[in-house]
């Protein structure tokens, strides 16, 4: 079921516009409530799915939060500027609202986990039905769309973009000496399918988060990658704009 509601600021920690031809659902799936914003103008197009990052899951300190709801903007800035006929900005499961299932393991070491990946698809496939559908994800959104586009099998996915995405969350931990994501699935296990898949990887060469070198060691493809000489893991990908803008 899907719940309509009328919203032009995103929250008050982080700002940011709605445009009008944009409306808020908040769709129920299995396990979560996923807050969406959809501007859908031909339902036989494309449908261009934005799928975001982790959010503010951790404090300054490195401590977990009690809301994941995403301070950035990046991603609310591409997907809202986007002039495709259909463009759906997709929140991952506990931001802008909550729910009963609002655990804080779902935005830690849970936030791949299957029940994640399901709610993110079923989302997805309410919105799209069986026409095709172009995956947007930034940071861990890139994982969450790149598990959905491995694992189920009836949705159409005609490509695959990543910005500074997290493809290998293994990895990462272990580059930053962190806890492992114990509850979350991992891409490796499917590399075979994932490959297959129309895809291009933007990285920035000064992310820090997300370094770029974990993304050529997963992928074993430069063809696949495209590098920003300036991009920080939240700053200065200004010049993608246009290409992602202008993939049908």
């Amino acid at each position: 079921m899907i719940f309509i509601l009328t919203f032009f600021l995103i929250s008050a920690c982080a700002s940011v516009q709605v445009p009008t031809a944009y409306t808020r659902y908040d769709i129920q799936t299995k396990y979560f409530t996923l807050t969406s914003f959809q501007k859908i103008t031909s339902e036989k197009s494309v449908y261009k799915i934005y799928i975001e990052g982790d959010g503010y899951a951790f404090n300054a300190h490195g401590l977990p939060t009690s809301d994941p709801t995403p301070k950035g903007v990046l991603m609310r800035e591409i997907a809202f500027s986007d002039p495709s006929a259909n463009v759906i900005y997709l929140a991952r499961p506990c931001q802008y609202q909550k729910s009963k299932m609002c655990e804080q393991k779902y935005w830690t070491t849970a936030r791949f986990s299957p029940e994640v990946i399901e709610s993110s698809y079923e989302a997805i496939k309410s919105i799209a039905g069986n026409n095709d559908v172009i995956l947007i994800g930034f940071s861990g959104g890139a994982l969450v769309a790149s598990l959905v586009a491995v694992t189920k099998k009836d949705l159409n996915v005609k490509k695959l973009i990543t910005i500074a995405g997290n493809l290998d969350h293994r990895s990462w931990t272990n580059y930053h000496h962190l806890p492992s994501l114990k509850d979350s699935m991992n891409l490796q296990n499917y590399y075979s399918q994932f490959i297959k898949i129309p895809q291009m990887h933007y990285v920035g060469q000064k992310d820090e988060v997300v370094p770029y070198e974990l993304t050529e060691k997963f992928l074993q493809n430069d063809r696949l990658i495209y590098k920003l000489k300036n991009a920080t893991h939240n700053k200065n990908w200004q010049d993608i704009y246009p290409k992602i803008w202008n993939e049908k």
